[in-house]
């Protein structure tokens, strides 16, 4: 059997009205200390904020969340959170707080492939079940915001 590794994760979400406690998932931050491994996936999926909040910023909101990548990239140009070693890295982007972007409590997985626990993660949590990334929806990745276009598979 291939070796399966214990993860920690937490979902990335929009909350457009804090005092209405509603949210929309655009994201997910996985981290596994035995592989030294960080990394965070966003897919903002404008049209549904935007139902829920037609006076959005949504250039505010994927600034805000296109620091996160970078930040669990670490280096220089995550600044002086993106120098901690990756765990504190991780509880600093998980740690509660009441603003526009917050993320889920963490939860706890096994799997054989990192990057797969992202991608189902983001299928599961992220992605309404009727679409999977489409023209609509803005992935943003470490310093890059891109238009994905991925035919739809049925």
């Amino acid at each position: 059997m291939p070796d399966r590794f214990l993860y920690d994760y937490a979902i990335i979400r929009v909350v457009p009205k804090v005092d209405r406690e509603e949210f929309i998932n655009v994201g997910a931050i996985v981290s596994c200390g035995t592989k030294k491994f960080l990394e965070a996936r966003i897919e903002i999926d404008e049209q549904r904020l935007m139902a829920i909040d037609s006076t959005l910023d949504l250039e505010m909101i994927r600034n805000h969340l296109a620091v996160i990548p970078i930040i669990c990239a670490g280096g220089k140009e995550s600044g002086a959170i993106g120098q901690l070693p990756h765990r504190e890295r991780f509880h600093w982007l998980v740690a509660p707080r009441s603003t526009i972007v917050q993320t889920s409590r963490v939860h706890t997985g096994f799997c054989q492939s990192l990057p797969g626990a992202i991608e189902h993660l983001l299928d599961t949590m992220v992605r309404s079940s009727s679409r999977k990334p489409s023209v609509n929806t803005r992935l943003l990745a470490v310093g890059i915001d891109t238009q994905e276009r991925r035919s739809h598979s049925s």
